[in-house]
């Protein structure tokens, strides 16, 4: 790993605003990731459209993982999976070789373990989130991710444009209705109204 780990965790609170424990668990995230990959420069011209990363939430933790391994939504290497868990999938593109990481739960009891003298819990947790061993912070599984050409990184691979508004869509993710295609919105009401 080119950094420190107390280089990505400055790195980390500047990005994001300040320091907690959700940053730490994700630098801590994304460095196992990247060092189970065999990863150990991300922000190379090797790893720069090679390395995709799949964050399953969207706090504090993604912030941090896109500091360390380069991986960000507008290249289309970072996709933000909602599902309220503190992990993450990493994957070096070119050999499909994937190992998602997550945050233990029980990492937060033994917080006391690592930092006895902090008597603010999260405080006590960013703390001990800094010096657990690997093994007692998170878990590693190897997986397989399928991603589909339209979400891979470059061009986009298709443009249409909606039926009903007249706004172009990208990488297929229109929807046909009738035989027309329409924007997601037209088709079944979005985030927002007119």
């Amino acid at each position: 790993m080119k950094k420190s780990l107390e280089e990505h965790l400055e790195e980390a609170a500047a990005f994001h605003g300040g320091d907690c424990p959700g940053q730490t668990l994700g630098v801590r995230l994304a460095r196992a990731g990247l060092e189970r990959l065999g990863v150990d420069d991300p922000l190379s011209n090797q790893w720069r459209k090679n390395l995709m990363v799949y964050v399953e939430i969207d706090r504090c933790a993604a912030d941090a993982i896109m500091v360390v391994t380069g991986c960000r939504v507008g290249k289309r290497t970072l996709k933000i999976m909602d599902y309220g868990i503190m992990a993450a999938t990493f994957i070096n593109l070119q050999t499909g070789t994937a190992v998602r990481v997550l945050a233990r739960e029980e990492a937060r009891h033994l917080a006391s373990v690592y930092a006895p003298d902090e008597r603010n819990k999260y405080e006590q947790q960013r703390l001990a989130y800094r010096v657990m061993p690997d093994e007692e912070l998170l878990n590693f599984e190897d997986v397989k991710v399928v991603t589909p050409a339209e979400d891979m990184p470059g061009s986009p691979i298709s443009r249409v444009v909606c039926g009903k508004c007249g706004e172009a869509v990208v990488d297929m993710r229109e929807v046909k209705v009738n035989g027309t295609n329409l924007c997601r919105s037209c088709a079944s009401g979005g985030y927002f109204s007119r």
